[in-house]
């Protein structure tokens, strides 16, 4: 027997004036409806996992577990704020320049330290360290508001990936892109071998192409494999080869004519 809570109940909102730091309205209520249960016919060892996790789930002491979590929180906590840049614009009086720093005076008490409520309690923001970062092609860093670039005085600017960077991304990773294809292509049986020089010629293609094109930094390595490995993975199922090598004369012969052509450069890298 595995009780059920019911559906929708962590959408329900509190009444007004029960919304405070040690209430949790959805759990009371929960605990106050009776509860149902549901007669399941399982295997053992999905049975075992059941009642594995219903024993564990026992040994969890919520309140310990929430209040080390907002200790860790306030003290420990960084957060880190993506695309910065999409809200920075120069000053307007309408347009879309207005709701973007409207939502950057809507980040800064965050950022200044305030108090923020959540579902497990109040949480200060005075001691966690905030990260922000952005491309900043359009916009710069100084379009900001005063306030809330005063609020991130350590800048840092990235370098673009060199050749080398690429190759350590393409091998270095738990789940580089080389090896995600490697295991896309051992699904049909097949082993998929990319030579050293392979390797380098992929990163170099990359890095040309970030060079004559946008550079979107590694995000490129996408579109480049994706276009080397095209046909291969077309053709896989008909293949009578058991072991494909990936050599740099093919990345050339694959990648060579598209970069020296400005219409497919542009459309398909």
């Amino acid at each position: 027997m595995v009780p059920q809570n019911f559906p929708g109940m962590e959408m329900m909102q509190p009444p007004q004036g029960m919304e405070g730091t040690d209430f949790n309205f959805t759990e009371w209520l929960q605990e106050m409806m009776p509860k149902r249960k549901k007669r399941r016919t399982v295997k053992v060892p999905e049975a075992r996992r059941i009642l594995i996790d219903e024993e564990l789930k026992k040994l969890v002491d919520m309140d310990d577990t929430v209040n080390e979590a907002l200790d860790r929180v306030e003290n420990h906590g960084i957060l880190f704020i993506d695309e910065l840049d999409k809200i920075a614009g120069e000053r307007a009086t309408s347009g879309p320049d207005v709701s973007r720093e409207g939502v950057q005076r809507d980040l800064l008490p965050i950022v200044e330290g305030s108090t923020v409520q959540t579902r497990y309690g109040y949480v200060r923001t005075d001691h966690i360290l905030f990260i922000a970062a952005g491309a900043f092609h359009v916009s710069k860093p100084s379009d900001l508001i005063p306030e809330l670039q005063g609020r991130f005085p350590i800048r840092v600017e990235l370098k673009p990936l060199t050749e080398a960077d690429f190759i350590r991304i393409l091998t270095e990773p738990e789940g580089a892109i080389t090896k995600q294809y490697q295991a896309l292509v051992a699904a049909e049986g097949r082993e998929l071998v990319f030579e050293d020089g392979a390797i380098t010629e992929l990163a170099r293609m990359a890095r040309e192409a970030n060079e004559r094109l946008e550079n979107i930094g590694a995000r490129r390595l996408h579109t480049v494999m994706a276009t080397v490995m095209e046909d291969i993975l077309f053709e896989l199922p008909e293949l009578g080869e058991q072991r494909i090598v990936i050599t740099s004369d093919a990345v050339k012969a694959r990648l060579s004519a598209i970069l020296g052509d400005d219409d497919l450069r542009r459309y398909i890298l």
